[in-house]
């Protein structure tokens, strides 16, 4: 199944970042975006719906659907927890004739762009020190401790990243990051 046509953009960032607000921001401001609804191995968390939220499979499935092909991407993002982009997911959002719009990982925003080339654009969004995403995780209250500083752990590793993505956004004041992703994407669309 071939599924390059179209165009995607793809936001990845370290957990806390506010890469979720910003793409949530966009899909109101832009009619012409779909969301992409990523597969993963982890079981829902409290409201979670399958095929809203995400596609939850079983690893077993996951790993019959890795070897069958039908992933653009997949990544073990912590251990024993995977999650992937469907080939049918791509398919079915261009059909619906929409530009896709991406949530992921950094390593699956780097493999998405790989696979997209030029038909994408990718944005790395991070806030503006380690000591700002701790805090605003913190905040969430979603997290323990011990789950806070493996992801300030896993963001300092993601950072590195940031060089690979078309552009960078440091989310240091929401509104103007909001201003800034609009007219990023603008300019890509125009393209």
């Amino acid at each position: 199944m071939s599924v390059k046509q179209g165009k995607v953009i793809i936001f990845s960032a370290p957990s806390g970042s506010g890469k979720s607000t910003v793409v949530n921001h966009l899909l109101e401001v832009y009619n012409c975006f779909a969301f992409s609804i990523s597969a993963t191995s982890r079981a829902p968390r409290g409201t979670e719906r399958d095929g809203v939220e995400y596609y939850f499979i079983s690893d077993e499935e996951f790993s019959r659907r890795v070897a069958a092909g039908e992933f653009v991407e997949h990544e073990e993002v912590y251990a024993g927890t995977r999650y992937g982009t469907l080939k049918s997911e791509v398919s079915r959002l261009w059909n619906d004739g929409k530009v896709i719009l991406f949530d992921v990982d950094v390593k699956g925003g780097v493999n998405l762009k790989r696979y997209f080339g030029d038909a994408a654009l990718s944005v790395f969004v991070k806030a503006p020190s380690i000591d700002e995403l701790r805090r605003r995780l913190e905040l969430r209250g979603t997290d323990d401790p011990q789950s806070i500083e493996k992801r300030v752990r896993k963001a300092s590793e993601e950072l590195e990243f940031a060089p690979q993505f078309d552009v960078v956004l440091v989310n240091d004041n929401l509104e103007r990051c909001l201003s800034d992703a609009e007219s990023t994407v603008s300019r890509f669309l125009k393209k």
